[in-house]
């Protein structure tokens, strides 16, 4: 592979996961709002509910952003594993097309046998 063509860095991927695993304790903290909520709906004020409903809308708000933003880079790191992966088969097509026929056959066997 070329120089300029190397793996994504070890930060990235670390960053990605720490940001998924905030964004679902989020998703949990926002469920469990709703759900406390929807329990006591029926004791609270007409501001009581509006106050809860912006607090609640704001928060999924946040998440959607959230959300938003670890699609952009899951999709950078899509993008750069087919940069990576195309710049692999230009340097070295016959190993490429010797990997992918031995792919090939074995997920025929693996196929073939149900």
């Amino acid at each position: 592979m070329s120089s300029n063509t190397s793996t994504l860095p070890a930060r990235s991927a670390k960053s990605a996961t720490a940001s998924t695993a905030t964004l679902r304790d989020d998703l949990q903290t926002l469920k469990a709002d709703l759900d406390t909520l929807l329990g006591h709906a029926a004791e609270l004020t007409d501001a009581e509910l509006h106050d809860a409903q912006e607090r609640i809308l704001a928060k999924f708000n946040s998440l959607r952003v959230a959300a938003k933003g670890i699609a952009v880079e899951a999709g950078r790191q899509f993008n750069h594993g087919v940069e990576v992966t195309s710049d692999y088969v230009k340097e070295k097509p016959i190993k490429s097309i010797s990997l992918a026929v031995g792919f090939g056959v074995l997920l025929g066997v693996i196929i073939g046998r149900k």
